[in-house]
């Protein structure tokens, strides 16, 4: 018997032994599939436009198709308010291919989130917890207008908020596949739980995907869409309070965004906090950036409590603030 042959099979008795490594692990491939009953094919119309799907570089007299996933009872949709555009109309497709049309309840330019109500039910997507680092996650939607389709990954970061792309962001970032037409969809951990609403693709002008790609998170998209669905509108609320970039000076000595300004007998004054602190935690959350503190406050209602850990001088302090609705 060759040495050749002996490696060859120690090799092959080793592969079989070893666990099978990829994006599958992890995931329930039933779970996933129910949460895809819960996604929609988004149909908006335009003023003098054709539906279908066309790519960036098409005919742009085609309206784009988009995704949608169903968040409340009752035929709540919730989708990107970038993909309804100026749309007179919306209709959505369901998993049987029948097409329905949809109210717009409202809409919620800053983080990008509208919702839609169709007169049918649909099976609500169960939230699930916030996810960690390199836990699998799976992408649902409409990608390129091809119907509804699941790519899976991990998640490759969370609390984003530098995309760029919104003005309120609160993103988890995935490396699963996402194309245009996806854009509302589901993100979805590997046991079927929404964590967000896919959002936007990092695409660096090429309109396809290469594996950077956001989702809000589901905490953002819960607390739009449910002023919305009560309101027709976004409830501001306030901390009463400006922050900034640390200095260079401050950055080499501790992490943070500065306080910059508080306005005087606003929540933030209230708490304790002065123009100069450093908030390090918010909710519990490491920060580096203003759009990280605005997001964790966003994620909350006038008279929530939220948790801040600051820094003044050399003191660690724990703060409690009490929002309010702006004015």
């Amino acid at each position: 018997m060759s040495a050749r042959f002996l490696i060859a099979s120690a090799l092959a008795a080793t592969l079989a032994l070893a666990p099978r490594m990829g994006t599958a692990d992890g995931i329930d491939p039933a779970a996933v599939a129910k949460a895809a009953q819960s996604v929609v094919v988004v149909l908006p119309s335009w003023q003098g436009v054709r539906p279908g799907f066309a790519p960036k570089s098409a005919d742009g007299r085609i309206a784009p198709e988009g995704s949608g996933v169903a968040v409340l009872p009752g035929g709540y949709v919730a989708t990107n308010d970038h993909v309804l555009g100026n749309a007179v109309s919306v209709r959505v497709r369901l998993s049987d291919g029948r097409t329905v049309p949809a109210e717009i309840v409202g809409r919620h330019k800053a983080t990008d989130i509208a919702l839609l109500k169709a007169a049918i039910d649909l099976p609500v997507a169960e939230p699930g917890p916030e996810p960690n680092l390199a836990e699998p996650a799976c992408a649902i939607g409409n990608p390129f207008g091809r119907g509804i389709s699941v790519s899976c990954g991990v998640v490759s970061a969370v609390g984003r908020a530098n995309a760029g792309f919104n003005e309120i962001e609160d993103f988890i970032q995935t490396d699963a596949a996402v194309n245009p037409g996806g854009s509302g969809g589901a993100l979805v951990d590997g046991k079927g739980r929404l964590i967000g609403m896919v959002s936007a693709i990092f695409a660096q002008g090429s309109d396809a995907n290469i594996g950077v790609n956001f989702a809000a998170s589901q905490p953002i998209v819960a607390r739009v869409v449910r002023d919305l669905a009560a309101h027709g509108k976004v409830i501001e609320t306030t901390a009463g309070m400006e922050t900034g970039l640390l200095s260079a000076q401050q950055q080499e000595q501790t992490g943070g965004v500065a306080v910059v300004e508080v306005t005087p007998d606003g929540p933030a004054f209230t708490a304790g906090i002065d123009a100069g602190d450093i908030i390090t935690k918010a909710d519990g959350r490491p920060v580096t950036s203003p759009g990280q503190v605005r997001a964790s406050l966003f994620r909350h209602h006038a008279g929530d409590t939220v948790a801040l850990t600051v820094r003044r001088g050399g003191a660690i302090r724990e703060i409690t603030l009490i929002l309010k609705p702006r004015p």
